[in-house]
């Protein structure tokens, strides 16, 4: 396996996890939001959701405050200093390899992506 497809391995599987990319996304470029917003910006269920969260906690990437506004209860989600390096760590490396196998990318004569050039000529062949 190429040094390229070897770093995919390295990235953080918690954050890496579609539903808890979309919820941490949203804490990153928000400094916080509540329950009701993460779940109609996620379309997750409650009972994902809450799941989803409770990891990101458990992790130490994610801060849940429950608190009342007047007598109904209020959830709010924040990332913590520790969710956010992680988040802004997972870009950078994800960034990284995709740059380098666009680097690695060279057309053959066919127009086709050269597999080894990119790290992905044993893809093909494991199947």
């Amino acid at each position: 396996m190429s040094e390229n497809l070897r770093s995919l391995s390295e990235l953080d599987r918690l954050l890496h996890e579609p539903a808890r990319m979309m919820i941490t996304t949203i804490l990153f470029s928000a400094e916080e939001a509540d329950f009701l917003y993460l779940l109609n910006a996620t379309g997750l269920t409650r009972g994902n959701l809450s799941t989803h969260l409770a990891r990101l906690e458990e992790a130490g990437y994610v801060e849940i405050e429950k608190t009342y506004k007047g007598k109904l209860p209020r959830t709010i989600c924040r990332l913590t200093i520790t969710g956010r390096a992680a988040f802004d760590g997972y870009r950078k490396q994800l960034r990284e390899v995709v740059e380098r196998l666009e680097r690695g990318k060279e057309k053959n004569g066919k127009g086709q992506l050269n597999l080894q050039a990119s790290g992905l000529e044993k893809l093909g062949s494991e199947s």
